[in-house]
């Protein structure tokens, strides 16, 4: 199949760059303090600037490419991505508690892979149910959707890996509520969440979480920590202390590479204040004027890609809109509650925040293919 390439580059969505840029900017600020570097030539802060360098210049790249041909190549992807994470289990370097995440690359170091399958599951089931459309609400349909799902989430789920199998999860059924699914599958497969949750949350009050097989033990103890925080007051004090910062940096904040004695993140009590909780930096130092500019803008990308969607020419094109919103949005909140204490302790990134090569190019890709799907929508 041809395609006619119609762009109109004056439906180039500049807004949604300008998010990014902004959002990435504030960022290496952001690293920069997490880290207690003393300016921006230190290495992790270079890292990270030229990642955004690299990131930007990927993203425009991508979105002057038709993501439907890119959408063609799926299956291809979809393979490569299953490949790959088996890789990772096989050649993969250990990270803490003995999760197998990363593979070293030459050049780049230490890659998360797990990052772009995101993209990839994104582009094949975008793809699959555009094929699908008028047979999507048949039950093999959906049963194969499921079988071409487990086996890159089985791959992450024993790395193991369950924040970005929640992720991935959540990715593929926004993109399938968004497909013209019948409601009374989307009611089935709500049923069955809150079926799983009310189980889950059974054994967990009944003490026999140990049944759970899909949970390791430090998974389970944050569980525990989460729902009984006085009972586990040892393994609360990451959350507690999050909490306290953000708390302390009141409206205006401490300010950015402040050197308080009174700072949570200078008294070195936070823990992976450049990664998983460095909302609770941001918090402190910009306080609560700074947290809510911030939030203000993922919930404008999140709505640019919402706008998008509304605006594509194919199923396709709306869906891999959906699932990127699906996954900044879903990933930005989880964040945002863990360093709140709203949410268990989970391991999920900030994305344009954390520190970290391999999310930051994957958001970058994504939004990649989302500015073409813009730049050929209807007007």
């Amino acid at each position: 199949m041809k395609w006619k390439l119609d762009y109109d580059f004056k439906q180039y969505d500049f807004r949604l760059v300008l998010y990014m840029i902004a959002l990435n900017t504030i960022g290496i600020f952001i690293v920069r303090s997490a880290t207690s570097a003393e300016s921006f030539k230190d290495p992790l802060v270079v890292r990270q600037i030229l990642g955004s360098f690299v990131g930007l210049a990927m993203c425009v790249g991508i979105s002057l490419v038709d993501y439907r041909k890119i959408c063609k190549w799926s299956p291809w992807i979809y393979i490569l991505s299953v490949l790959i994470l088996a890789g990772v289990k096989i050649y993969g370097t250990a990270s803490g508690h003995g999760a197998t995440r990363w593979i070293t690359v030459p050049v780049l170091g230490k890659v998360q892979p797990s990052e772009f399958v995101k993209v990839g599951l994104i582009l094949f089931f975008a793809d699959y149910l555009q094929k699908l459309k008028e047979d999507i609400n048949h039950p093999h349909a959906l049963l194969m959707e499921a079988l071409y799902f487990s086996i890159p989430v089985g791959l992450v789920m024993i790395q193991p890996n369950l924040s970005t199998t929640i992720i991935m999860t959540v990715i593929v059924a926004a993109m399938t509520f968004a497909s013209p699914l019948k409601l009374k599958w989307i009611f089935a497969f709500l049923g069955v969440v809150v079926v799983v949750l009310g189980l889950l949350f059974y054994l967990f009050s009944s003490g026999l979480y140990d049944k759970i097989p899909i949970l390791q033990g430090y998974q389970v103890q944050r569980i525990l920590t989460f729902l009984n925080p006085s009972e586990n007051s040892n393994d609360y004090y990451q959350q507690m202390w999050s909490i306290m910062a953000i708390g302390s940096g009141m409206f205006n904040g401490k300010g950015l590479f402040n050197n308080s004695i009174f700072s949570v993140k200078n008294g070195n009590f936070l823990v992976e204040e450049d990664n998983d909780f460095i909302f609770a930096v941001i918090g402190e130092e910009l306080g609560f004027r700074g947290s809510l500019i911030i939030i203000i803008i993922f919930l404008l990308i999140i709505l640019e890609c919402l706008i998008i969607a509304y605006r594509a020419k194919t199923l396709s094109g709306r869906l891999i809109c959906v699932g990127v919103m699906a996954w900044i949005g879903f990933q930005t909140y989880t964040n945002i509650a863990v360093a709140t204490g709203l949410f268990p302790n989970t391991g999920i990134t900030l994305p344009f925040f954390s520190r970290g090569v391999s999310s930051l190019l994957s958001v970058y890709f994504g939004f990649g293919i989302v500015l073409n799907v813009a730049l050929q929508r209807k007007t």
